[in-house]
């Protein structure tokens, strides 16, 4: 299916509807035990899930990490090799990262609108006309 504005999120069903739900479930589940039956046990039980959830959401938060390092420096790399200059420092993260969607034959131009008139991420992705799916990235 082709990416567009309205379909670009992704999501990873296992972590997203399985890791996470149950995650939360269980600490919540622990700790009602712990409140029932405040015992040893039940404590590190209770902390057992909540690290298991602290884990879950920084091995996530480390990967998108590593794609946005990646995905800042192929938007660097694709200005330099459009415009034949050094891509502005003046954008933030999330807007570099929201002109990757961004056609070739409108990025240069987009980019430079973005800089001049401070667009958010969202605005910057409802400007284009000519939708780059991004099908690696979740």
């Amino acid at each position: 299916m082709p990416q567009h504005y309205a379909n670009h999120k992704r999501f990873y069903p296992l972590f997203h509807f399985f890791t996470i739900p149950l995650t939360v479930l269980g600490l919540g589940l622990a700790i009602y035990s712990y409140v029932a039956i405040p015992t040893i046990i039940t404590g590190l039980i209770v902390l057992a899930f909540f690290l298991i959830a602290i884990i879950a959401v920084m091995a996530r938060m480390f990967a998108l990490k590593a794609q946005d390092r990646a995905a800042r420096a192929e938007e660097k790399l694709r200005y330099l090799i459009l415009a034949g200059k050094a891509f502005p420092p003046d954008l933030k993260l999330g807007q570099t990262l929201s002109l990757r969607f961004a056609s070739d034959e409108e990025y240069v131009e987009l980019v430079d609108k973005s800089v001049a008139e401070n667009l958010t991420p969202d605005e910057i992705k409802k400007a284009i006309k000519n939708w780059r799916g991004d099908y690696h990235r979740i």
